[in-house]
């Protein structure tokens, strides 16, 4: 498993859940208030929202946080935010896409700027590292919905176009633009995802050795730590042996 899924994993077993969670119920929201302002307050008409809540229900946000981020969009007084990308390099050459919403492109920018070159990288211009990553839907299962071939099937009759299985999951990509619709049809054949959103995929990985992942760990931890970054993608790999070191 390479870029981000691992170091979910790496936050999980440091024992920063409740901080981590708590973080990304904040920036769910954001998403959740951000998507109804820009489209209809009705999750069945909107498919952004629609995602939004999907997500924030994967991971047991309540039911009335996500209704007060909806209801907030709908106030004269709801903040209007800027969605914003910041392209760079890591440690060790990885490429690095944050996703940011701002009411203040200046102080985003400038901390954004300043968390890259205070954690060995480099901010770099727009479209530096874009073209690294593939806009794709990812859906992820527990692997007791079923075996990979059962899984498989279910995707390519959803209109999906990969499967990765492990023992522990079943990831499912899809263009970006049919990801609402694959995860209707793969919720209709194998119930409710853990997971479903749109991301970064990276067409390819750099390998990392300890003192690489160490690096590039503290940048993006630095990064999403910030209260404007919604996502943060990195192209790197990690081998078992460096993670079981983390």
């Amino acid at each position: 498993m390479a870029g981000h899924s691992k170091w979910a994993n790496i936050q999980h077993r440091k024992g920063r859940q409740d901080a981590v969670r708590a973080k990304l119920f904040s920036k769910l929201s954001k998403e959740i208030t951000v998507a109804a302002k820009m489209g209809d307050p009705d999750p069945d008409k909107n498919p952004r929202l629609r995602l939004a809540v999907k997500e924030a229900k994967a991971v047991s946000m309540p039911k009335d946080n996500i209704e007060r981020a909806i209801k907030k969009s709908q106030g004269g007084d709801a903040e209007s935010y800027d969605e914003i990308r910041y392209e760079g390099y890591g440690p060790g050459g990885v490429a690095v896409l944050v996703e940011a919403m701002t009411d203040n492109r200046n102080r985003t920018a400038s901390n954004v700027r300043s968390t890259f070159s205070k954690n060995g990288g480099n901010l770099g211009e727009t479209g530096s590292v874009a073209f690294m990553f593939d806009r794709m839907g990812q859906i992820v299962y527990p692997a007791s919905v079923g075996d990979a071939d059962t899984v498989m099937l279910a995707a390519i009759d959803a209109g999906a176009e990969d499967v990765e299985s492990t023992d522990e999951e079943h990831v499912i990509w899809c263009t970006d633009t049919d990801l609402n619709a694959v995860s209707s049809e793969l919720e209709a054949a194998l119930g409710e995802a853990d997971s479903t959103k749109l991301l970064w995929k990276p067409q390819t990985t750099t390998e990392l050795d300890l003192d690489g992942a160490r690096s590039l760990m503290k940048l993006i931890d630095a990064l999403e730590d910030d209260d404007d970054v919604q996502n943060v993608t990195a192209n790197f790999e990690i081998s078992d042996e460096v993670m079981a070191e983390l």
